[in-house]
Protein backbone atom coordinates (compact mmCIF):
# COMPACT_ATOMS: atom_id res chain seq x y z
CA UNK A 1 0.00 0.00 0.00
CA UNK A 2 1.41 3.43 -0.98
CA UNK A 3 1.37 6.26 1.49
CA UNK A 4 -0.43 9.40 0.32
CA UNK A 5 1.34 12.66 0.95
CA UNK A 6 -0.54 15.53 2.47
CA UNK A 7 -0.73 18.76 0.42
CA UNK A 8 1.28 20.52 3.14
CA UNK A 9 4.08 18.00 2.66
CA UNK A 10 4.16 18.68 -1.09
CA UNK A 11 4.38 22.44 -0.51
CA UNK A 12 7.10 22.02 2.11
CA UNK A 13 9.08 19.79 -0.24
CA UNK A 14 8.71 22.37 -3.04
CA UNK A 15 9.88 25.09 -0.67
CA UNK A 16 13.06 23.15 0.09
CA UNK A 17 13.68 22.16 -3.55
CA UNK A 18 12.56 25.28 -5.44
CA UNK A 19 12.45 28.08 -2.86
CA UNK A 20 15.95 29.51 -3.34
CA UNK A 21 15.72 29.32 -7.14
CA UNK A 22 12.30 30.96 -7.13
CA UNK A 23 13.59 33.67 -4.79
CA UNK A 24 16.53 34.46 -7.10
CA UNK A 25 14.25 34.54 -10.14
CA UNK A 26 11.76 36.87 -8.46
CA UNK A 27 14.60 39.11 -7.23
CA UNK A 28 15.99 39.31 -10.76
CA UNK A 29 12.47 40.24 -11.90
CA UNK A 30 11.66 42.79 -9.21
CA UNK A 31 15.01 44.23 -8.22
CA UNK A 32 13.64 44.67 -4.71
CA UNK A 33 14.53 42.35 -1.86
CA UNK A 34 11.48 43.23 0.26
CA UNK A 35 9.05 42.68 -2.61
CA UNK A 36 10.80 39.40 -3.38
CA UNK A 37 10.63 38.17 0.21
CA UNK A 38 6.97 39.12 0.48
CA UNK A 39 5.97 37.64 -2.88
CA UNK A 40 7.68 34.30 -2.35
CA UNK A 41 6.46 33.96 1.23
CA UNK A 42 2.91 34.88 0.25
CA UNK A 43 2.90 32.44 -2.68
CA UNK A 44 3.89 29.55 -0.42
CA UNK A 45 1.47 30.68 2.31
CA UNK A 46 -1.40 30.77 -0.18
CA UNK A 47 -0.42 27.32 -1.44
CA UNK A 48 -0.54 25.98 2.12
CA UNK A 49 -3.98 27.55 2.67
CA UNK A 50 -5.37 26.11 -0.55
CA UNK A 51 -3.91 22.65 0.04
CA UNK A 52 -5.36 19.91 -2.13
CA UNK A 53 -7.27 22.43 -4.28
CA UNK A 54 -3.99 23.02 -6.16
CA UNK A 55 -3.40 20.18 -8.62
CA UNK A 56 0.04 21.29 -9.84
CA UNK A 57 1.68 23.17 -6.96
CA UNK A 58 5.06 24.03 -8.56
CA UNK A 59 3.73 26.07 -11.50
CA UNK A 60 0.98 27.47 -9.29
CA UNK A 61 3.52 28.78 -6.74
CA UNK A 62 5.77 30.27 -9.45
CA UNK A 63 2.79 31.97 -11.08
CA UNK A 64 1.53 33.28 -7.74
CA UNK A 65 4.95 34.63 -6.72
CA UNK A 66 5.45 36.48 -10.01
CA UNK A 67 1.91 37.86 -10.00
CA UNK A 68 2.19 39.03 -6.41
CA UNK A 69 5.55 40.64 -7.19
CA UNK A 70 4.17 42.29 -10.34
CA UNK A 71 1.31 43.73 -8.31
CA UNK A 72 3.76 45.17 -5.80
CA UNK A 73 5.91 46.60 -8.59
CA UNK A 74 3.00 48.45 -10.16
CA UNK A 75 3.66 51.44 -7.93
CA UNK A 76 7.44 51.30 -8.12
CA UNK A 77 9.65 52.48 -10.94
CA UNK A 78 13.23 51.34 -10.44
CA UNK A 79 15.33 48.28 -9.73
CA UNK A 80 17.09 48.91 -6.40
CA UNK A 81 20.84 49.00 -5.95
CA UNK A 82 20.38 46.74 -2.90
CA UNK A 83 18.99 44.00 -5.15
CA UNK A 84 22.01 44.21 -7.42
CA UNK A 85 24.33 43.91 -4.42
CA UNK A 86 22.29 40.99 -3.06
CA UNK A 87 22.55 39.12 -6.35
CA UNK A 88 26.30 39.81 -6.52
CA UNK A 89 26.72 38.44 -2.99
CA UNK A 90 24.87 35.29 -4.03
CA UNK A 91 27.26 34.97 -6.97
CA UNK A 92 30.22 35.19 -4.60
CA UNK A 93 28.61 32.42 -2.52
CA UNK A 94 28.50 30.05 -5.50
CA UNK A 95 25.32 30.76 -7.45
CA UNK A 96 25.81 31.03 -11.21
CA UNK A 97 23.28 33.65 -12.25
CA UNK A 98 25.69 36.48 -13.15
CA UNK A 99 29.30 36.43 -11.93
CA UNK A 100 30.15 39.94 -13.14
CA UNK A 101 26.89 41.63 -12.20
CA UNK A 102 26.62 43.11 -15.68
CA UNK A 103 23.64 40.97 -16.62
CA UNK A 104 21.74 42.05 -13.51
CA UNK A 105 22.57 45.68 -14.20
CA UNK A 106 21.35 45.26 -17.79
CA UNK A 107 18.18 43.45 -16.68
CA UNK A 108 17.18 46.46 -14.60
CA UNK A 109 17.08 48.50 -17.81
CA UNK A 110 14.33 46.29 -19.32
CA UNK A 111 10.60 46.57 -18.87
CA UNK A 112 9.10 44.29 -16.19
CA UNK A 113 7.44 42.10 -18.84
CA UNK A 114 10.71 41.69 -20.77
CA UNK A 115 12.63 41.02 -17.56
CA UNK A 116 10.03 38.53 -16.33
CA UNK A 117 9.88 36.73 -19.66
CA UNK A 118 13.66 36.41 -19.87
CA UNK A 119 14.12 35.29 -16.27
CA UNK A 120 11.31 32.73 -16.39
CA UNK A 121 12.24 31.34 -19.79
CA UNK A 122 16.03 31.37 -19.72
CA UNK A 123 16.83 31.10 -16.01
CA UNK A 124 13.89 29.09 -14.68
CA UNK A 125 13.50 27.06 -17.88
CA UNK A 126 9.77 27.52 -18.39
CA UNK A 127 8.37 27.12 -21.91
CA UNK A 128 6.77 30.19 -23.47
CA UNK A 129 3.23 28.93 -22.78
CA UNK A 130 3.97 28.61 -19.04
CA UNK A 131 5.73 31.98 -18.93
CA UNK A 132 2.59 33.53 -20.42
CA UNK A 133 0.42 31.91 -17.74
CA UNK A 134 2.74 33.03 -14.94
CA UNK A 135 2.87 36.62 -16.17
CA UNK A 136 -0.82 36.75 -17.08
CA UNK A 137 -0.04 37.32 -20.75
CA UNK A 138 -0.27 35.49 -24.05
CA UNK A 139 2.33 33.27 -25.70
CA UNK A 140 2.59 35.70 -28.61
CA UNK A 141 3.26 38.63 -26.27
CA UNK A 142 5.88 36.62 -24.36
CA UNK A 143 7.67 35.77 -27.61
CA UNK A 144 7.76 39.49 -28.44
CA UNK A 145 9.06 40.32 -24.94
CA UNK A 146 11.72 37.62 -25.27
CA UNK A 147 12.84 38.83 -28.68
CA UNK A 148 12.94 42.51 -27.74
CA UNK A 149 14.43 41.79 -24.33
CA UNK A 150 17.24 39.65 -25.76
CA UNK A 151 17.99 42.28 -28.39
CA UNK A 152 18.07 45.04 -25.78
CA UNK A 153 20.19 42.97 -23.39
CA UNK A 154 22.64 42.17 -26.17
CA UNK A 155 22.97 45.85 -27.02
CA UNK A 156 23.37 46.85 -23.38
CA UNK A 157 25.99 44.19 -22.70
CA UNK A 158 27.89 44.96 -25.91
CA UNK A 159 27.95 48.68 -25.01
CA UNK A 160 29.37 47.78 -21.61
CA UNK A 161 32.13 45.67 -23.20
CA UNK A 162 33.08 48.49 -25.59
Amino acid sequence: MTERRRPDDRVEELYREDGPRLWRAVLAFTGDREVTNDAVAEAFAQALRRGAAIRRPRPWIWRAAFRIAAGELAGRARFSQDAIEELREMEDAGSSLDPSGSLIAALRMLSPKQRGSLVLHHYAGYPVRDVARILGSTSAAVRVHLSRGRRRLRALLENEDA
